[in-house]
């Protein structure tokens, strides 16, 4: 882990990025525009969207304005719930593929596992696959018991599970579950909407390190063996949290952000949301 251009072989072979820019709740136009040109400048190379965050457009046409080639940036969406099903999820492909801008996307995902529906879902996103419309293919959101109901029946084994995860909430059930069948477990929310800087044992290494309490964080995410995708729409802020490869956390620090788990949820449990 020496740049921001390190990444992880996924368990099809496809290579990516450790560390990406996530968009949620960043509105469609100019705000996303810009978050995405900064993050790419910089030298970003993965960005999360989704198909309910509605700003895919923007963001395919900052991927536009970057001048970049396409197969330099690894673009992740998201199938929403009410698009769920096998020809839905096949329409709703094609709509985000159509917003973006793109002919392929490096990776899409279920957003979350609605009863009765994922499943189907995840044969049209296998078909999807087959067809080179999607370079990879994953889930966020399950718990193990979704993903043995979804391994039961599928062809291909998910590729990752982007799961909310941070120090208040490691998922260790979660990384033990999907490291035993090889899917990269990938974390939304990493910085707790916020609430994790505040915590005193981070900031006591920031202040060790020098850095900043989402630089910690972000460190231990890496470090931990996850994909992370910190989101910010601050210009020093996304370049702030990519600042991360000049410093290492001793083994008994890692240890210590993980023993403040608390199983705390700041979003929805994948057991409980309102579909």
């Amino acid at each position: 882990m020496n740049s921001l251009q390190d990444t992880i072989k996924l368990n099809n072979g496809v290579d990516m990025p450790r560390l990406g820019l996530g968009v949620f709740k960043v509105e469609d136009g100019q705000e996303v525009i810009n978050s995405v040109k900064w993050a790419l400048e910089h030298g970003y190379r993965s960005i999360d969207t989704a198909a309910a965050y509605k700003n895919e457009e923007g963001v395919g046409q900052a991927l536009k304005d970057s001048g970049l080639n396409r197969d330099e940036i690894f673009v992740t969406s998201k199938l929403w719930n009410s698009d769920q099903g096998y020809e839905e999820t096949l329409q709703a492909f094609e709509a985000s593929l159509e917003k973006l801008g793109l002919e392929y996307l490096d990776l899409y995902l279920i957003h979350w596992p609605v009863e009765g529906k994922y499943k189907e879902s995840w044969k049209a996103m296998e078909k999807l696959y087959h067809d080179g419309k999607i370079r990879a293919i994953g889930v966020s959101n399950f718990h193990p018991h979704h993903l043995d109901d979804l391994l039961k029946d599928a062809e291909v084994t998910p590729v990752i599970n982007q799961v909310e995860l941070h120090p208040k909430l490691a998922q260790q059930e979660v990384r033990d579950y999907c490291e035993k069948h090889d899917i990269v477990v990938e974390a939304w929310s990493p910085l707790m909407q916020g609430q994790i800087l505040e915590e005193p044992v981070i900031q006591e290494l920031a202040e060790k390190y020098n850095k900043t309490a989402a630089q910690i964080v972000i460190r231990w995410d890496l470090q931990i063996g996850i994909v992370t995708i910190p989101k910010s729409t601050k210009q020093h802020r996304i370049q702030e949290n990519a600042d991360v490869f000049d410093f290492e956390l001793t083994d008994e620090e890692v240890v210590k952000i993980t023993q403040l788990n608390e199983n705390h949820r700041v979003g929805p449990d994948p057991d409980n949301f309102d579909f």
